[in-house]
């Protein structure tokens, strides 16, 4: 029985490695404006005063030669509008855009993005989030990524900086999920919906078929705007580039464990099409491959105290470490993080049923001091 588990997790590390070389990486381009079109960069920001200065800071030193940069304030109780206002006084490439009340229906960064995007000149629109940051270079380099590929869209998952304890369990777990999870050829190289992941804090889209699509007009009451927009793309038969973008992004998502807690809660359930039998599934598939190993290496340890050395305990713990390693050093996170992928495993168990309770009962999901069902 412990022969074939070993087979099983070598397995997982090696479909790991093999899969992971279908996601593109963004490379340095020397693509410029004019010819290329104007890129607008469309940002919502909802008490965000956390994130401006540093924001700013970033989208100022930005190399494209061609952009617009539209920052909406969605009802900010903090003094996120007027910092804004202060920090971008003397660039003419920003605008701020003071949004309207949500309609019924509507998720908030959905219908902050729709306003964005109606007030978006660009040829090419860049969703971002509020606690990205960019490399100066990261326009031209999604640019050039989406005209080699002929895509209508790149999205990625940003490279996380992570400080807080639940934030280095999870966060990179969604570098883990996408390697591991989605077959990235077909993600890539097809337009078939079912083969679709995307991270919203980073979305290059190009805005006439965007336009054509419905844009985010189409998925208005949406909890997963990123993948469900993405889903829309490749519905209608374009291309969309799941790329490794943490050379050129970096994402501080979080700032407390209850945001990280929060956030996690909002996104599982409706993400697994608020399916029970996905959630049992995965919960006893991280129980058995990646809690158990934790165990095992307990049992080996202990053997050892009492004078008894077997080294298959040890080896199901190392495999899954491996795995996740690989992962942590493509996508640019800590190494060291990987040792503590049992945990990881159980924190993602204990927030899948946590999600699916909420969402069974119908509590609603809170996010930005907003309540979502």
């Amino acid at each position: 029985m412990l022969t074939i588990y070993l087979i099983i997790l070598t397995g997982f590390v090696i479909w790991t490695i093999i899969n992971s070389f279908f996601m593109p990486s963004l490379k340095m381009s020397n693509i410029q404006g004019d010819k290329d079109g104007l890129v607008s960069i469309l940002i919502p920001l909802r008490n965000e005063e956390k994130n401006v200065v540093a924001l700013i800071k970033s989208l100022e030193k930005l190399t494209f030669s061609d952009l617009e940069i539209l920052l909406l304030d969605d009802h900010s109780t903090d003094n996120t509008l007027e910092m804004l206002k202060t920090l971008t006084n003397d660039d003419k490439r920003f605008s701020i855009i003071q949004g309207n009340e949500l309609p019924d229906g509507w998720t908030g960064k959905v219908y902050a993005c729709h306003q964005l995007s109606l007030q978006a000149k660009g040829t090419y629109l860049l969703f971002i989030d509020a606690d990205l940051r960019l490399a100066p270079g990261a326009v031209q380099s999604t640019l050039a990524l989406m005209k080699k590929r002929k895509a209508a869209m790149v999205t990625g998952f940003p490279s996380f900086p992570v400080k807080l304890w639940l934030e280095k369990l999870l966060v990179p777990l969604q570098h883990f999920v996408v390697h591991f999870h989605l077959p990235l050829a077909p993600a890539n190289w097809t337009t078939l919906p079912s083969f679709t992941a995307a991270h919203g804090a980073f979305m290059m889209v190009r805005n006439e078929t965007y336009q054509t699509i419905g844009g985010h007009e189409g998925i208005y009451n949406t909890l997963l705007d990123d993948v469900d927009l993405t889903r829309t793309f490749k519905k209608h038969g374009h291309r969309a580039i799941l790329a490794n973008v943490t050379n050129y992004t970096k994402c501080y998502m979080y700032h407390s464990n209850q945001e990280v807690w929060n956030g996690f809660t909002k996104n599982l359930f409706p993400g697994l099409g608020r399916s029970r039998f996905l959630v049992w599934i995965l919960f006893c598939f991280y129980g058995f491959f990646y809690v158990t190993p934790l165990f095992l290496l307990f049992y080996g340890v202990f053997d050892v105290v009492n004078g008894s050395l077997q080294l298959e305990l040890f080896v199901p713990y190392l495999l899954v470490v491996l795995q996740k390693a690989w992962v942590d050093y493509r996508t640019k996170q800590g190494i060291a993080l990987s040792f503590f992928m049992p945990l990881s495993a159980l924190a993602f168990m204990i927030l899948l049923i946590h999600s699916m309770r909420i969402g069974l009962k119908r509590k609603g999901y809170v996010w930005k001091g907003r309540t979502y069902s």
